[in-house]
């Protein structure tokens, strides 16, 4: 952790700007658990009760989860990924499909344009444990290395308006890409194509292999399959 010593008088609502951050840096991963409070008061030389605080008012603003007995964990990181997450746990997987779509269009495209060569060598990666899970059948790992390969190609776009929108929407893609992942249990939607079109710089064909893509799982998600 990199939490500093608080000083000034607003004790909480330093302990809430750090806890923060640690949350959006991704210290503490969504679904991780975050430090006890007295390891949290010692690294920030502040009271138990100060921590307290700060956690009840983050745990009310959605981004931390309070378990009595448990512990606490993080739950969004932030307001904006909190009620994003809230509104897509009751929407239709077709409805969370047709969103993942329009975001991983426009991102492939964007990335073909500026992708460097580090985004080349993560999408690569990622698309070679997508590959090596599935061959292997192990669907959880096949599910987050599949987020990994989108959100590579998302990040390669190097706009991070859309770069924190997708991060905030990934909670809800894990579940649909899971649920995509059942519905196309003997046929797997090849990725290579977009990797491809990214790495060859063709914008039209990258957005053109995501739409393709997504289309395919959205045919195989509709009500009446």
């Amino acid at each position: 952790m990199t939490l500093r010593t608080a000083r000034r008088a607003s004790l909480v609502d330093q302990v809430i700007d750090q806890l923060t951050s640690e949350i959006t840096a991704g210290t503490w991963p969504v679904g991780g658990k975050i430090p006890p409070e007295p390891v949290l008061a010692e690294a920030l030389g502040v009271g138990r009760n100060t921590v307290r605080e700060a956690v009840r008012a983050l745990t009310h603003a959605g981004l931390l989860d309070s378990r009595q007995g448990d512990g606490t964990y993080v739950r969004a990181t932030s307001e904006l990924s909190s009620a994003v997450r809230r509104r897509l746990e009751t929407a239709e997987l077709v409805e969370t499909l047709e969103v993942r779509r329009g975001l991983e269009v426009e991102a492939a495209r964007l990335a073909a344009a500026r992708r460097t060569a580090a985004d080349i060598e993560a999408i690569t990666a990622a698309l070679e444990r997508r590959d090596a899970a599935w061959t292997l059948g192990d669907h959880a790992a096949f599910v987050e290395a599949d987020l990994a390969f989108h959100t590579a190609v998302v990040e390669a776009t190097h706009n991070r308006v859309l770069t924190d929108l997708y991060r905030d929407f990934s909670a809800a893609l894990r579940a649909s890409i899971g649920a995509a992942g059942t519905l196309l249990e003997h046929a797997d939607v090849p990725h290579g194509p977009i990797a491809a079109a990214i790495e060859a710089g063709d914008a039209a064909a990258a957005a053109q292999a995501t739409h393709a893509c997504l289309d395919r799982i959205l045919a195989s998600a509709a009500p009446d399959h």
